[in-house]
């Protein structure tokens, strides 16, 4: 957690992160807000700055019971698996022969380096988007301005318009940007399927002279 530490310590200076802060207090205290305090941050406790090798970046949380808990994409073991993550391990399968998983948790992926946030990173129970614009976007912007100025290459996984936006803050050369569709039901079948993301993430791993992913995931 060292650099994440000094990360956030950072944006705790700052005016913006400041209201942010003020504001889900507030509504953590009257409200159902998804991920649960407690696991607001678990992207960053899952997967130290120095270890990223990958950047799976979502839209904002699951805004149903028991769903949402920090990562991404990713929903507890004995959570029904959203129709976004079962669309994700379609692809994986016909990507890499990989048997489709029998629960939605991620955190394998997250121990090998795949860090995986949401722009936004907080939600009211049933309302999508309902925490944009109170200063979660300029904070996936600072993380991945952060991440831009990491040592290693890293590739990124931008899937859908909303997450394809960030890619502007990706300027460092090393790098590597896979863009496409968003997994989504919605969107599925406009690119995400088909698109290989998970074999080609492991390519570029190991051009960068990295050790690939092993997209498994544990029972």
């Amino acid at each position: 957690m060292k650099y994440w530490d000094d990360f956030f310590k950072q944006e705790e200076q700052q005016e913006y992160y400041q209201q942010l802060m003020g504001f889900l207090r507030e509504e953590y205290q009257t409200k159902t807000i998804y991920p649960p305090q407690e696991d607001l941050f678990t992207c960053f406790k899952a997967c130290p700055y120095e270890d990223v090798k990958v950047v799976m970046l979502g839209q904002d949380p699951y805004h149903e019971v028991h769903q949402a808990h920090g990562l991404c994409f990713s929903v507890r073991k004995g959570v029904k698996i959203p129709p976004s993550l079962r669309n994700i391990y379609k692809e994986l399968k016909n990507d890499l022969e990989i048997d489709i998983p029998s629960h939605g948790y991620l955190m394998d992926w997250a121990k090998q380096g795949v860090f995986m946030m949401n722009a936004v990173m907080s939600v009211v129970e049933g309302h999508a988007g309902s925490h944009q614009k109170k200063g979660w976007e300029m904070f996936s912007d600072h993380v991945m301005q952060a991440l831009n100025e990491h040592e290693e290459g890293i590739v990124f996984l931008l899937w859908g318009n909303w997450a394809i936006k960030k890619a502007e803050l990706i300027s460092n050369p090393q790098h590597r940007i896979l863009t496409s569709a968003h997994p989504s039901p919605l969107s599925a079948n406009r690119g995400f399927f088909g698109s290989r993301p998970f074999s080609k993430t492991n390519e570029y791993l190991k051009e960068l002279g990295r050790e690939p992913i092993d997209w498994r995931i544990g029972e």
